[in-house]
């Protein structure tokens, strides 16, 4: 149990835990939820030296039960995996006993549980596929070094167009690529030229040459072969960024220094005006969009992406939102379906499973979705992988 390990190891804790780790950790457990600000500023104010602060914390989680206890766990382990190997931890999950996992798979009505955090690899799990000739290799200095680019249109010269809830989304990219080791290159509203041009600055990137995957994230509206630009109208409709050129920029022609490793792909933006996709809704008041902006403008509040692509590279994976002539959709508050389960599911799994069953877990959640004949199914798509793929998050 998550909390008694939390007791095991709480006078190590008090004694080695640096304030810099300590308001991390503060920080960490209030964006989960499992501190209120008041239960946070009190741990700060009312406690005068260092101890007696990480004495307060451990204790206010550890009586918060399990749940809170396994999530702070795993921000220890991903804040300082030093201390956390010092401390003898071992997961940032509960344990299970050893037939728990046949367990599951015999119940398969069971609802998933999803980390709200991205749960860590074992020690013992990354070195045993790092002698592994079938996983792409992740030494230690190139997970390091990795670096991923991150797009985002949310705000268009016509206002109609304007992809409420994608902030959360570029939020929400961004903490996981994060968290998953890989320095965030941004971009926020940008023209279809100068999304081609960011990945051609991207793909020149010094720290190419030593990292071991890269992860580029597009979000916009689209349409089928194209991602459209901040300044894309109906009128004016030239300002497309083609998805082809991803594969050419990025390939081993325009780029050696990715020549033999992952590039991961993902893509929310329709790809055409079929109403192929689903509609859902969290509560009374959450409006769903999707991101095709030739749809009409009474539609129901929906908005659609949508891209295609032809250049054959090696090494590469890629997500689609939606499949093709389909549109993809997003709610405006809580952002798109698609980097919704991209975030449950790499938190859930990422530390286990390669990149391509998260992408097939990705799918498998929106089978569940429909309302009359909308229906969205993301598109695992253009797969030249030839090795299995791992994140090892918190290595």
């Amino acid at each position: 149990m998550a909390g008694k390990e939390l007791a095991r190891v709480r006078s190590k804790f008090v004694e080695k835990a640096s304030n810099s780790l300590l308001k991390d950790l503060l920080d960490d457990l209030l964006d989960d939820g499992v501190l209120n600000d008041g239960q946070k500023d009190s741990i700060l104010e009312e406690n005068s030296n260092r101890a007696d602060k990480a004495r307060s914390l451990i204790d206010t989680v550890k009586r918060k039960g399990d749940e809170a206890s396994r999530k702070m766990i795993a921000h220890l382990h991903s804040r300082d995996l030093m201390l956390y190997s010092e401390l003898g931890l071992t997961c940032g999950e509960p344990a299970q006993p050893a037939a728990e996992p046949q367990m599951k798979a015999a119940e398969p009505q069971m609802k998933q549980e999803w980390s709200t955090v991205l749960l860590p690899t074992p020690k013992e799990f990354w070195e045993k596929k790092l002698n592994d000739s079938e996983v792409y290799a992740a030494a230690e200095k190139s997970i390091r070094n990795r670096v991923a680019l991150l797009i985002t249109n949310i705000t268009f010269t016509d206002k109609r167009f304007n992809r409420n809830g994608a902030e959360k989304d570029e939020e929400d990219m961004e903490k996981l690529l994060t968290g998953l080791g890989y320095e965030v290159v941004k971009y926020t509203n940008l023209t279809g030229k100068e999304i081609d041009d960011a990945v051609i600055r991207f793909s020149k990137l010094p720290k190419l040459r030593e990292t071991d995957s890269v992860v580029v994230v597009i979000m916009s509206h689209g349409k089928l072969g194209a991602v459209l630009g901040v300044n894309w109208t109906k009128e004016k409709s030239d300002d497309e960024f083609p998805i082809n050129n991803l594969y050419e920029h990025l390939g081993t022609k325009n780029c050696p220094a990715l020549m033999d490793k992952p590039k991961i792909i993902i893509i929310q933006a329709c790809r055409g005006e079929d109403k192929g996709s689903v509609l859902v809704k969290d509560g009374a008041d959450q409006d769903v969009a999707c991101d095709d902006a030739l749809q009409p403008d009474d539609m129901d509040d929906i908005e659609d992406d949508a891209f295609q692509y032809a250049i054959k590279e090696k090494d590469f994976i890629s997500l689609l939102s939606c499949t093709p002539d389909t549109v993809s959709y997003r709610q405006r508050v809580n952002g798109s379906f698609l980097i919704q389960y991209i975030v449950d599911v790499f938190s859930t799994f990422a530390h286990e499973q390669d990149i391509e069953k998260l992408f097939k877990k990705v799918m498998r959640r929106f089978e569940d979705f429909s309302i009359e004949y909308r229906r969205q199914m993301p598109t695992k798509d253009r797969v030249t992988l030839t090795k299995d793929f791992y994140f090892f998050p918190g290595i």
